[in-house]
């Protein structure tokens, strides 16, 4: 029943959203960063493995006294995290894994953004489950269950990096500041006696992985073995399918807005606009700690809020190619590649270093490493024979040098893609293309008729 709890929690969250009136609320990208989160969620918690346990749960702590510094979500509310201590050879060992969640980029979509758990501690989950990366079960996360691993909450709206405030509208962006403060308590916690430290994140997370690796190996002393691992964060500056640039507009508004550029590596910064030095494809060169780039060819929020936004087809003839890749033509499986093919060169430079690693897989997905179902499992998403855990293991532990970078669409049938299905308000939850959601769909429909929602208003596809 846990996993019916946790979805109740979203899914009432949603409701009132919508009933509240904001009409246009899933067509923002923090919005549908959010979708996509939930999916994840959703996905991990149910997601089919040899192993049926339950997921452990682990409890929140709010970093008290962080206020003090200014540390704190855009409504002003106490940051936190999730920990679950490490034991026998992991004792010494830490994974931090940087939350993510999209990001606002007006004053409107940032007052929005602080009435929900992205904004404001006072709506985070009491408890979250640890699965994938985070697992501490051997079978399902082998290198790494038996570290101290911590879930960062993400409630800044800027990747953790911005430093400004908006008195009229009473918000605080203050996400360096979180991250200084987490980082600091969590020292104190016990990670200043690290022998081994990951830092890993996803989507927005994972952007704030690459944007605070170097920081974060400057924690320790040069006897830690530090590594970074960025996960669906290579956000890429490309055009739309209208030849216009969504992200980097929105970018703009998020890094004006959060003043970003004051934790923007020197490197970047000195010879590009701050905008363009929020884009991994300008950082990840000049990451001097070893860096591992886990992303798929084919990301689906990109897809989904970058390359074909509503805004960018209004007359919706990209639609069902972005609910079910199988419905693309032939055309936009074209576009499709030649992001693909963006993406590779952008990542060139980066990759040439023995240090860093690579796991770039030709998927309609995002977030693999917090999933179970493709993190490690039985059926998980390989390159050549090696699922994600275990080639982010075998990088981490020197066992092998891995770039691995898969052929192009539709070659590997190993993938578990993700599926949307359409409703009014641009949002369902879908499984897996290798994924059995039907345990889950049961108790959603009854959390939609506990909070009252008209099955007009709402589908749930199996």
């Amino acid at each position: 029943m846990k996993q019916v709890q946790v979805l109740s929690l979203f899914v009432c969250a949603l409701i009132g959203n919508v009933l509240s009136g904001s009409n246009h609320v899933f067509q923002d990208l923090k919005d549908r960063e959010g979708v996509i989160s939930f999916l994840e969620h959703s996905e991990a918690v149910s997601s089919s493995s040899s192993v049926t346990d339950e997921p452990l749960m682990v409890g929140l702590t709010l970093i008290q006294g962080a206020d003090s510094n200014g540390a704190v979500c855009l409504d002003g509310t106490l940051p936190g995290y999730h920990l679950d201590r490490g034991s026998g050879t992991g004792k010494d060992s830490w994974l931090i894994q940087l939350e993510g969640g999209g990001w606002c980029n007006t004053i409107k979509n940032c007052v929005y953004r602080k009435t929900t758990r992205r904004g404001s501690s006072k709506l985070f989950e009491k408890q979250l489950p640890f699965t994938g990366i985070l697992s501490n079960k051997v079978e399902e996360n082998p290198d790494f269950f038996n570290w101290n691993r911590v879930k960062v909450r993400y409630c800044d709206g800027a990747s953790f990096s911005g430093d400004s405030q908006n008195e009229a509208s009473q918000l605080y962006f203050r996400g360096q500041r979180i991250w200084s403060a987490a980082m600091e308590h969590l020292m104190a916690e016990g990670m200043q006696n690290a022998t081994q430290a990951l830092l890993s994140g996803c989507s927005a997370g994972g952007l704030a992985s690459i944007i605070h690796c170097d920081e974060f190996r400057e924690l320790f002393p040069p006897s830690t073995k530090v590594k970074c691992l960025s996960d669906a964060g290579m956000f890429l500056n490309v055009k739309d399918i209208s030849g216009g640039r969504t992200l980097q507009n929105f970018y703009s508004g998020v890094v004006s807005l959060q003043e970003v550029q004051k934790s923007l590596p020197s490197t970047c910064i000195d010879h590009l606009d701050p905008t363009s030095c929020f884009f991994p494809q300008n950082l990840v060169a000049a990451v001097r700690t070893p860096l591992f780039l886990l992303n798929s060819a084919y990301d689906v929020w990109q897809l989904q809020s970058s390359l074909a936004p509503p805004s960018a087809d209004p007359h919706g003839t990209w639609k069902e190619c972005k609910q079910n890749y199988a419905q693309c033509n032939s055309s936009q499986i074209q576009f499709l590649q030649d992001f693909r093919n963006q993406m590779l060169d952008a990542i060139k430079v980066f990759s040439a270093s023995n240090q860093n690693g690579l796991f770039i897989n030709s998927c309609f997905a995002h977030c693999q490493s917090e999933r179970q179902d493709t993190w490690f499992a039985d059926d998980s998403p390989r390159i050549g024979n090696r699922r994600i855990a275990q080639s982010v293991g075998d990088w981490y532990f020197d066992r092998e040098n891995v770039k691995a970078v898969d052929c192009p669409y539709p070659c590997d049938n190993t993938c578990h893609n993700l599926v949307f299905n359409d409703v009014v308000s641009n949002i369902t939850f879908s499984q897996s293309t290798r994924l059995t959601s039907t345990s889950l769909i049961l108790p959603i429909i009854f959390l939609v008729s506990l909070c009252s929602l008209s099955t007009t208003e709402f589908k749930f596809v199996q």
